[in-house]
């Protein structure tokens, strides 16, 4: 069995052109059999399934993205797109901005704090964290230091959109 996976990397390394296409042609299988999946796998995570470096992982994901079946997304792994999914691309920090309003808090309320924010909206700690600087700098959040609990400053004004 041992010589079988061998082989098999042998012949994915003897033909780098299609290695990509088939770990896309894989991925896109597992994307069909399980309809709760929201992300994709990590890259870290194909490169061990199917023995292949970054690169090749990366520009499966890309042919993926081309057919319209999956997306980057910033501070977090590749989203899976499905027909009829509707998916907020606005910039978080506006995204977050939102909370306020939504939750009807006041000036001097407590914020949801990073961490929560981030298994909120499915991104990394440090991206929370950049889009709450945004809101601190445009004088909506105010920051109580470093493990202190950030409060609302003022209730952001809505623009209207043409």
């Amino acid at each position: 069995m041992q010589a079988s996976r061998e082989g098999d990397r042998v012949a994915q390394q003897a033909s780098p052109r299609g290695t990509f296409l088939q770990v896309a042609e894989s991925v896109k299988a597992r994307i069909a059999a399980d309809p709760q999946m929201t992300h994709l796998p990590s890259a870290a995570d194909v490169m061990r399934d199917h023995g292949v470096s970054r690169g090749v992982a990366l520009r499966a994901f890309k042919v993926l993205q081309e057919q319209g079946l999956a997306e980057p997304v910033r501070g977090s792994r590749w989203r899976v797109v499905r027909a009829g999914d509707a998916i907020d691309r606005r910039p978080l920090h506006e995204r977050i901005a939102e909370i306020i309003p939504a939750e009807k808090l006041q000036a001097g309320s407590e914020f949801p704090s990073a961490s929560e924010l981030a298994e909120r909206f499915g991104v990394s700690r440090p991206t929370v964290t950049k889009a709450l600087d945004r809101l601190e700098v445009a004088g909506v959040l105010a920051s109580g230091g470093q493990g202190k609990v950030r409060r609302v400053r003022a209730v952001p004004v809505r623009e209207e959109r043409s």
